[in-house]
């Protein structure tokens, strides 16, 4: 039977939306519901508590609009408080363990990288699931704090020199390390993917947002909770505050999925 219910997506900022991307592109019949914790974005510089707490709230408004399924688009949740998932009534779904699926089956030498926010590189979760799967693995953590902002204002593109600047410092101890395999362990960061296939061309990228999308899929029909698909997919956007630059925003990491689009405020501390 059918569940038309949608998929419920939330990110401490807009970069999630890169997953929903991949989402919408995967399973076109699909409904979504996006929050986007703007007022309270980045997530990947505060302490863990702090974090769980916002994680669990976003859940709560996700829930209130009833969503079959959560997807936590977010690696700093998704490394440092997926379990908040674990009680929900709903599959959950974090981007982290299907990531690094993807990174070490494109790997040739075993030197595989993760840029990520501070809170994810700290949790190591990337590094230990890592090594899990190829112990023997060479694993190069940096974190990226800044891209985090750069990507929210739009400053992404090629010809940016801060963000050129910013990437090559980033990626420095990749190229030096020769990684062949790169986790964007923020859902943000796939946008700055020509910037970095600039520094390291032969390196194999893994936007976390594509297998997440596939296990999405998996699971829905594992558990006969497809949509029917009879009727056009509706998507609803809610934000926690609306930035000077938001409509560019969304633009940029939606593409072309955001025209039409109508987003919503939502105080998600009121749940």
């Amino acid at each position: 039977m059918a569940d038309s219910r949608a998929i419920g997506v939330f990110d401490s900022g807009l970069g999630g939306l890169t997953v929903a991307k991949q989402i919408m592109k995967l399973m076109p019949q699909e409904n979504i519901v996006y929050f986007g914790d703007t007022g309270r974005v980045p997530y990947g510089t505060k302490g863990v508590d702090t974090i769980r707490k916002y994680a669990l709230e976003d859940e709560r408004f996700l829930l209130s609009k009833n969503v079959k399924m959560i997807v936590a688009a977010c690696g700093t949740v998704s490394s440092v408080a997926a379990d908040t998932g674990n009680s929900l009534p709903v599959p959950f779904v974090e981007v982290i363990s299907h990531s690094v699926k993807a990174a070490v089956a494109a790997s040739k030498t075993g030197r595989i990288g993760v840029l990520a926010t501070p809170a994810t590189i700290k949790s190591h979760t990337h590094r230990d699931m890592i090594k899990k799967l190829c112990p023997k693995a060479g694993v190069t953590e940096t974190a990226a704090p800044l891209l985090v902002s750069l990507a929210e204002e739009g400053w992404y593109q090629p010809d940016n020199e801060i963000a050129r600047l910013t990437v090559g410092k980033y990626l420095e101890d990749m190229k030096k390390n020769g990684v062949d395999s790169l986790i964007l362990g923020c859902t943000h960061f796939p946008v700055f993917g020509e910037l970095i296939k600039s520094v390291l061309p032969d390196t194999e990228l893994i936007d976390m947002g594509v297998p997440a999308a596939r296990y999405v899929k998996e699971t829905l029909q594992k558990n006969g909770m497809e949509n029917g698909g009879e009727t056009p997919a509706k998507h609803l956007f809610f934000v926690s505050d609306k930035a000077v630059t938001f409509e560019k925003t969304v633009k940029i990491f939606l593409g072309d999925f955001a025209e039409d689009i109508k987003i919503d405020r939502a105080d998600v501390e009121q749940l």
